[in-house]
């Protein structure tokens, strides 16, 4: 049996190897940065990136959103997938908004909005320079979690509580991290070889009989 790893020391390197590097989205302010992880879910941050230029130049700030019609705000995110219900998400959050100073800091603020769950809003959080009020578990922790054996299962809303049960919250940037981890080495094959976790890792002792 595996001596019990102590989480709060082992994820230290990889919260310091990742620290400040800003999410994959090429957002510029806040309110892009709202509207393009609402339209990111399902979907690739390249896709959505690609995309965002002309949706901002049409409709720069919640303002201009607060006004838009389904039929001036569709034709740009026709690409996007699941692109119906995320037209009336945008046109629902732009209503209730209004206004850039509007959009709500909080987690329990963010999440009342259409289209924001929890892992959205934890992405809003950290990258709007709030505290962490939760873990941003994306299909990356998914897999990269119970990897490493921080976590079990493949509920994110478990994954996150017990991320948070394990490390205390100056820490709950970890989420983020290991999902910069997981798109970087520790992918579906994984490049164990070049991971700065395998002195810690379930995956790497066990699987690959280390």
């Amino acid at each position: 049996m595996p001596e019990k790893v102590d989480w709060p020391e082992a994820i230290k390197p990889l919260l310091k190897k990742y620290k400040d590097k800003q999410h994959p989205l090429e957002y510029k302010n806040v309110y892009q940065l709202v509207v393009m992880v609402v339209l990111s879910a399902q979907d690739s941050d390249r896709n959505i990136n690609k995309i965002a230029p002309a949706l901002f130049e049409k409709f720069p700030d919640m303002k201009a959103l607060s006004k838009a019609t389904d039929k001036a705000l569709t034709p740009f995110i026709t690409g996007v997938r699941n692109f119906a219900n995320k037209t009336k998400w945008l046109l629902e959050i732009g209503q209730a908004v209004k206004d850039d100073k509007n959009i709500p800091d909080t987690l329990d603020e963010l999440t009342k909005l259409p289209g924001i769950g929890r892992k959205s809003a934890n992405v809003i959080l950290r990258e709007s320079g709030k505290p962490a009020e939760g873990v941003i578990v994306d299909l990356h922790v998914v897999r990269v979690a119970p990897r490493l054996g921080i976590a079990t299962g493949a509920d994110p809303k478990k994954i996150e509580k017990q991320i948070m049960d394990i490390l205390p919250q100056k820490q709950w940037d970890a989420g983020m991290a290991m999902s910069f981890l997981g798109r970087e080495i520790c992918r579906p094959q994984p490049k164990c070889e070049l991971c700065l976790m395998r002195a810690v890792c379930n995956f790497y002792r066990e699987q690959l009989g280390k």
